[in-house]
């Protein structure tokens, strides 16, 4: 009987262990739904974000590995000091709206042409479920 117990909380706090913490905030997903979806929920676009979910920033399966939009809001927004500041992640966001996609070629559309033309900014849904050439260690 003893060691039934001892086995399952050995099984229990080992797969604990293996469940790694996301690093995505939810908080940041819900204002970017908000500012670019609204109330909408049936357009193409609201059930793309919202498949899209933590991949609007992130790519791979690391929550660790951002996509090209990610990586510019990753210097803006703090995980931490900024989840319950609304404010300051609309401001991220609006300013990483404004960015070109493509870094150094001005005549790539801006990040908020993409959201305006019903596309994730980050890429498709496929290329951010793909693993970064470069992972970030």
């Amino acid at each position: 009987m003893q060691y039934r117990i001892v086995l399952c909380i050995t099984a229990i706090l080992f797969t604990a262990n293996l469940a790694q913490p996301a690093l995505a905030v939810l908080q940041f997903q819900k204002e970017f739904v908000k500012l670019y979806v609204g109330d909408d929920k049936e357009s193409d676009w609201a059930l793309e974000v919202k498949a899209a979910k933590c991949y609007i920033c992130h790519q791979g399966k690391s929550r660790k590995q951002h996509n090209p939009y990610g990586v510019h809001l990753l210097p803006l927004l703090d995980r931490k000091k900024d989840a319950k500041n609304p404010e300051k992640i609309v401001e991220a966001l609006e300013s990483v709206a404004a960015l070109h996609s493509v870094e150094g070629d001005d005549s790539s559309p801006t990040y908020g042409e993409l959201i305006k033309a019903g596309k994730l900014p980050g890429g498709t849904l496929e290329e951010c479920k793909t693993e970064p050439e470069n992972p970030v260690e």
